[in-house]
């Protein structure tokens, strides 16, 4: 009998151990060949590997607000099982990339041009802040909160993210709180504040006409 338990609680303590690893491991799937091909690609040359969508910023004026150029799996099909994606990051002077995260890949900034304003906020609701300077690198982990801000009312800046993953996707958590439906009631208690409050923020951020 007791033989018998010690197996089941061997095999108990081997399940979650493998449940364990594919946790740690969660992100972009191994893939079992050099390269995913896409159904609808009849030829693969060198123009398959290539992706010519950041040519739009040689020589472009800057823009008027915040914006991302994305090289991921969606623009850039030949990154599919690659586990790596990129982006280019255009702050005007002032401007923010606003907290959000990246549900599935750590994000690797490097910071080209200007100054600015990172941080992050870790599991126990500690937050982590650095003032970059052009040349500098941070790092934030995997599916934390973080922001970046250009505090610089005069000079642009300009950063390139690199992702642990073909599809990191983003979380906006002002956008994710107060433009999808949820009920003013509950983000009032939620925040400890009104309705009137809440239905000014959704104002604030529903789509201009």
């Amino acid at each position: 009998m007791a033989s018998k338990t010690f197996t089941m609680k061997f095999f108990s303590l081997l399940i979650s151990s493998f449940a364990i690893v594919h946790m740690v491991k969660a992100g972009d799937l191994d893939i079992l060949s050099d390269f995913i091909v896409p159904a609808n690609v009849t030829t693969v040359d060198g123009n398959f590997f290539t992706f010519t969508g950041m040519r739009v910023l040689v020589k472009a004026a800057p823009p008027t607000a915040f914006k991302v150029l994305k090289a991921s799996m969606a623009e850039f099909p030949a990154l599919n099982g690659q586990s790596v994606s990129f982006a280019v990051l255009q702050f005007p002077a002032g401007t923010p990339n606003q907290p959000h995260t990246h549900p599935r890949a750590s994000e690797l900034l490097f910071l080209v041009q200007g100054t600015l304003q990172v941080g992050f906020v870790d599991t126990t609701n500690k937050l982590f802040t650095q003032a970059l300077q052009t040349g500098d690198i941070f790092v934030f982990p995997g599916g934390l909160v973080h922001f970046q801000y250009n505090a610089d009312a005069q000079v642009p800046a300009l950063a390139i993210s690199a992702f642990g993953s073909a599809n990191a996707g983003t979380v906006s958590i002002p956008n994710t709180l107060f433009t999808t439906g949820i009920d003013n009631n509950v983000l009032a208690k939620s925040f400890k504040t009104d309705v009137a409050t809440i239905q000014a923020l959704k104002a604030g951020l529903a789509p201009k006409p």
